[in-house]
């Protein structure tokens, strides 16, 4: 199940920008966030990609999407240009970001290599 976050989720679930200055991930398991709009094309090819991947590492990853046009404030945080831009937030490093419509193998191998999710 994918989840939309807010800022106010996002400060829950991912990082609490508020009250801190160094990245600390908040999470349980580590998660993939999709930064995304409504009228993109190739958000919409990575939508159904996403959604397969929640269900194949359900309760090993989270997936959660941020509408760029509602969140204008986490979009401007990570630096967002262009849509899709994904987000591979691990455990314990520093996230890393993605751009545009990757395949579903690039996804399992991030999904590997960045986060250590088998």
């Amino acid at each position: 199940m994918i989840e939309h976050l807010t800022k106010e989720t996002f400060k829950e679930k991912v990082f609490d920008f508020e009250k801190n200055k160094e990245w600390k991930y908040e999470g349980e398991v580590p998660c993939l966030i999709d930064f995304y709009a409504d009228w993109c094309a190739p958000c919409k090819m990575v939508a159904p990609i996403l959604e397969e991947l929640a269900e194949e590492y359900n309760g090993k990853l989270n997936i959660y999407k941020i509408d760029t046009e509602a969140e204008r404030e986490l979009a401007g945080m990570f630096g967002i240009q262009s849509i899709p831009s994904l987000l591979f937030v691990p455990m314990k490093e520093q996230p890393q970001m993605a751009m545009g419509a990757l395949p579903k193998e690039t996804f399992k191998k991030a999904i590997r290599e960045v986060l250590k999710v088998e």
